[in-house]
């Protein structure tokens, strides 16, 4: 660049620079709220001459309130290859954020809302950036909200009736099929949800829904073949598939990201879905029925989900309600080795099928190999060096050669050792927040780093409300907790359902296929462990703490308060269930039906 071409450029950035003042408002660019027209191509526009003339200096994209809307027939495609949902690229995009830092989307209350099947936002090789009050939903959801008119158990029927913001069709096999602009649908399974509280109806979990062999009486009342005595009328089901093509926001490669006071009412997958991320605070950040929406769900999946994320995750002061899974997942991925090439070169392989195509690790990076059979930890390791094996890229990737500082054990490629990449594993501060009404489970941790839960109201997480996994057999989500400190939590009515690892309302439960085999322990170590102390446990059945191949637990200081909202149903008749654990403590906590050590703990060693 010759001296005047510079000058030019540096009077262009002091000129626009001191004309917007780094703000830039989408009013000035034709962009208005409650018009219902597409907004997708015209903030695109925008974000690019912020990038073009700020190149990184502090800038603030300005909405203002309102409803924003954006449909899929001219979205922005990527191929995203994204954890936990499904690969089936490209993905159509409302607003896109590449390579950008020190940016600021302020919403000032926008409603962002989809028209179809989209990613709203995507955030992606960031630093520094902030979204900031504003909310995402659609006008047409996937899941489709039906409520219980009349339940005619002797004749095997239900009449139901379908929420009007839905579109529908019955076709030639007398099928419900539910459809938007770039969308069907055909229910397989529902959650039910008691129309007064809003509470997942007791002792249902997933049920069978009718969706075959149905007629309509009427434009939005449906008689169906299906029998589910518990469905009293009233009831309201979500009826839903298990599909999860994209989060509400999805953020990858990024670091010193901040949510404040964004809401996510629907998503067709998780909430928010962060991979391969540094340093991530939540202040605010909701997964929440929108008021006034008449709906009882909110997301198909998880409310927040991160995946082989570093550095400390916060979430604080967040409402989670209505969801399909977990409020907060934090997990990076096992490999499963497949081959050895040489005695320090192996082959590793992505294993579930919503988790691949992405980076895994890099040079540098400290490994450990796990035996999956047992999930014993067994030797650590270096990458020296990692390449696609598959792929020439690494989107789309499910094999790496992988090349580690020293020689491997002879059986590494027998098919029974999965890689966990130490590297990407996070510290995490999961604090006043509440989660109520959904599925499956509360919270669920998986990392080494110390995690802090603290002042959260669990109120009818329905499965348990605080899950310690490690799956290298399923899932393949590592991994093994070392210090984990559970205080100050408000914990009413959990386990009203029974889904997969509920075996207590806090339960640590690594998934071991061969547990008689194990000899070392998956969770906790000398000194550390998991801590529950100065909590409230409001609960109308038996099962508080269930723990599997533990070593460190003390529960102390904490108050157990017996109700009779429901029936007790629960296999575990036990307050404390210990397999295979060691070094437990259980001192000065208050149980309000009394307490006989000899009936109330039961050690399986």
């Amino acid at each position: 660049m010759n001296i005047r071409n510079f000058l030019i450029s540096i009077l262009t950035i002091v000129i626009t620079s001191s004309c917007n003042n780094g703000v830039y408002k989408l009013s000035d660019y034709g962009v208005y709220p409650n018009t219902g027209e597409d907004m997708t191509q015209k903030i695109a526009e925008v974000i690019e001459i912020i990038k073009t003339e700020r190149k990184g200096l502090p800038a603030t994209l300005l909405f203002e309130e309102g409803d924003y809307d954006f449909y899929p027939q001219k979205a922005i495609e990527r191929e995203y290859y994204i954890s936990n949902h499904d690969q089936d690229n490209p993905k159509k995009l409302a607003m896109v954020f590449e390579n950008i830092s020190n940016l600021t989307i302020d919403g000032q209350g926008a409603d962002l809302y989809m028209n179809g099947r989209m990613l709203p936002i995507a955030m992606v090789d960031c630093e520094n950036c902030t979204i900031k009050n504003l909310s995402i939903d659609t006008r047409i959801p996937q899941i489709t909200q039906i409520t219980i008119v009349e339940n005619n158990i002797k004749e095997g029927t239900i009449i139901y009736r379908i929420v009007p913001e839905t579109k529908y069709r019955i076709d030639a096999s007398s099928r419900l099929i539910t459809y938007g602009d770039n969308w069907k649908v055909h229910p397989v399974a529902g959650i039910a949800f008691d129309g007064n509280t809003g509470h997942i109806v007791y002792q249902t979990s997933d049920i069978a829904v009718g969706t075959d062999n149905v007629e309509e009486i009427e434009p939005y009342l449906i008689k169906a073949t299906w029998q589910n005595e518990k469905l009293k009328e009233g009831t309201i089901v979500a009826l839903r598939n298990y599909a999860r093509p994209t989060p509400g926001i999805f953020m990858s490669g990024n670091k010193n990201t901040t949510l404040c006071d964004v809401t996510v009412h629907y998503a067709e997958g998780m909430g928010l879905l962060a991979q391969l991320c540094e340093d991530i605070t939540l202040n605010g950040f909701s997964v929440s029925i929108r008021e006034g929406s008449g709906r009882y769900f909110t997301t198909q999946a998880d409310a927040t989900h991160f995946s082989a994320c570093k550095g400390k995750i916060t979430s604080i002061y967040g409402l989670y309600e209505g969801m399909m899974d977990d409020a907060i997942n934090v997990h990076g991925t096992y490999l499963r080795v497949t081959e050895q090439l040489s005695p320090t070169e192996i082959v590793g392989k992505y294993m579930h099928p919503q988790a691949y195509g992405f980076y895994w690790g890099g040079k540098g990076d400290s490994v450990q190999f796990v035996k999956s059979s047992t999930m014993e930890l067994v030797s650590g390791n270096v990458i020296s060096e990692i390449t696609p094996y598959d792929n020439e890229t690494i989107s789309g990737a499910k094999l790496f050669k992988i090349t580690l500082r020293d020689a491997v054990c002879d059986d590494i490629a027998s098919g029974d050792y999965g890689i966990e990449n130490l590297e990407w594993t996070p510290e995490v501060y999961f604090a006043d927040n509440i989660i109520r009404n959904n599925r499956a489970r509360g919270t669920l941790f998986s990392t080494p780093k110390d995690v802090l839960v603290e002042r959260n109201l669990f109120d009818h997480t329905s499965g348990t409300a605080i899950l310690l996994c490690g799956d290298c057999n399923g899932w393949f989500e590592t991994g093994a907790c070392r210090s984990v400190v559970i205080r100050n939590n408000h914990f009413i009515n959990s386990l009203t359902n029974m889904f997969q690892f509920t075996n207590a309302i806090i339960s640590i439960y690594p998934e071991i296929p061969n547990f008689a085999a194990q000899k070392k322990y998956f969770h906790g170590e000398d000194g550390k462990g998991v801590v529950i102390e100065k909590n409230t446990f409001e609960t109308f059945d038996r099962p508080v703490v269930y723990a599997k191949s533990l070593n460190g637990l003390q529960f102390k200081e904490n108050t157990i308060i017996d109700n009779n909202d429901y029936p007790p149903f629960h296999w575990n008749t036990h307050r404390f269930l210990f397999e295979k654990v060691i070094n437990v403590e259980i001192e000065n906590n208050s149980f309000g039906s009394g307490f006989d050590k000899s009936e109330d703990i039961e050690f399986r060693n």
